[in-house]
């Protein structure tokens, strides 16, 4: 008798809900463009300055120390001691019993996801939204009811009454990225005041995607639920030293969450990659601990590169642009007339060798826009410019 077993071309529910997943439109971007010298890119997320000497000579120590066996799960405790006391002078108080230190901000979004979210829950999501923020919660069985920001000459603009109205008991999470990617929006008190107070009273857990809350252009750090939020509240907030520290490939980040998940999340790092390297974190404890002038210096870099791209834009035929963004790297603008921004992204690619994310990558909501990513040098991003006024000339 044969025993082999019998695979169904058909998935399985779990392999099914990878199947059905959406592939990053950003990516397929990237692959279009590869192997092309000629092409600007201007699609992904990150500064093109590497991470700083100081960090990188951390880390090297931290090898040559030969600190290379494994380490606690959680992250190593003066590490988690410094983002305790990070978080608590930029925000309010905090213990190292409310931190963990993960492998990546995406690790950490898919951790806080992966302790609260039940199949067929129902979760709200502010859009337009980084793509993978809304495909986790699909992976773990969840629904996503979208909620988008209003576009207008004002810029990109939050109804905090549509949202509220979304957010009905029952309700498992509110998903909230500000400073926003790819809009640039950032939530203001009086919003995030009002929203904290709707999710207590309906027991609605908030994760909170603070990765850009120091890409910020009107103050030391934006605004986040861990300002106001007791830290027993249902708030979690997941970061990374991506952004702030240029350390993108670096893959390390950290999470904030009640005192009372800590065990459950220390379960879930181990279970999904069991920790972060030593070298890894001591590279991020040094930019932690000594970064504050280099996280200024590139804070102020990409608000001048942010005025240049804003200006430009502003110039050119077809093209609605919101005011300056406030916070994080990007600008999400309007090309009137385009119906598929994935072909219009991919035809500048071709006409003119220019790279831009195409808004649909991030939602249906994102139709008809474009994404710049800015943290590009001046000659660069006048390039840029160059190059897509002379596309919508023809």
């Amino acid at each position: 008798m044969n025993s082999t077993p019998i695979v169904s071309d058909y998935p399985s529910t779990a392999r099914a809900k990878v199947h059905e997943l959406q592939s990053s439109k950003i990516r397929e971007i990237a692959n279009a463009a590869m192997g092309r010298p000629n092409v600007l890119p201007f699609w992904f997320g990150e500064p093109d300055v590497p991470t700083s000497d100081e960090v990188c000579a951390a880390a090297i120590r931290s090898l040559e120390a030969r600190e290379t066996f494994y380490v606690q799960t959680l992250g190593l405790p003066e590490l988690r001691e410094q983002v305790a006391t990070y978080v608590s002078n930029l925000h309010s108080p905090r213990s190292v019993e409310n931190v963990a230190v993960t492998g990546s901000g995406t690790s950490s979004l898919m951790l806080a996801l992966q302790s609260i979210v039940d199949v067929g829950d129902r979760l709200v999501a502010v859009v337009p939204l980084w793509p993978n923020l809304l495909e986790m919660p699909r992976v773990l069985g969840a629904h996503v009811t979208t909620v988008s920001l209003d576009f207008s000459a004002a810029g990109w603009q939050l109804n905090l009454e549509r949202l509220i109205d979304a957010l009905i008991p029952g309700t498992k999470a509110l998903l909230l990225n500000s400073p926003g990617n790819p809009t640039g929006w950032v939530l203001l008190p009086e919003e995030r005041n009002a929203l904290l107070e709707h999710c207590r009273k309906h027991g609605i857990w908030i994760i909170s995607d603070d990765v850009y809350e120091r890409i910020y252009y009107e103050g030391n750090v934006s605004p986040t639920f861990l300002d106001v939020a007791d830290p027993e509240d249902r708030v979690i907030s997941c970061n990374s030293f991506s952004k702030a520290w240029r350390m993108t490939g670096w893959r390390v980040g950290w999470i904030v969450v009640p005192k009372t998940m800590g065990t459950d999340i220390g379960k879930l790092i181990e279970f999904n990659n069991g920790g972060v390297p030593a070298f890894v974190q001591r590279g991020a404890l040094h930019a932690m601990a000594r970064g504050e002038a280099d996280v200024a210096s590139t804070v102020a870099r990409l608000k001048t590169s942010r005025d240049q791209l804003a200006e430009g834009l502003a110039s050119m035929p077809r093209v609605q642009t919101p005011p300056a963004a406030k916070g994080a790297m990007y600008t999400l603008f309007k090309v009137d007339g385009m119906t598929d921004s994935l072909a219009f992204a991919k035809d500048l690619i071709d006409k003119v060798g220019l790279g831009l994310a195409p808004g649909s990558a991030f939602g249906a909501e994102g139709e008809g826009y474009l994404r710049w990513c800015f943290a590009s040098s001046k000659q660069r991003i006048d390039d840029g410019l160059d190059r897509f006024r002379r596309y919508l000339m023809t």
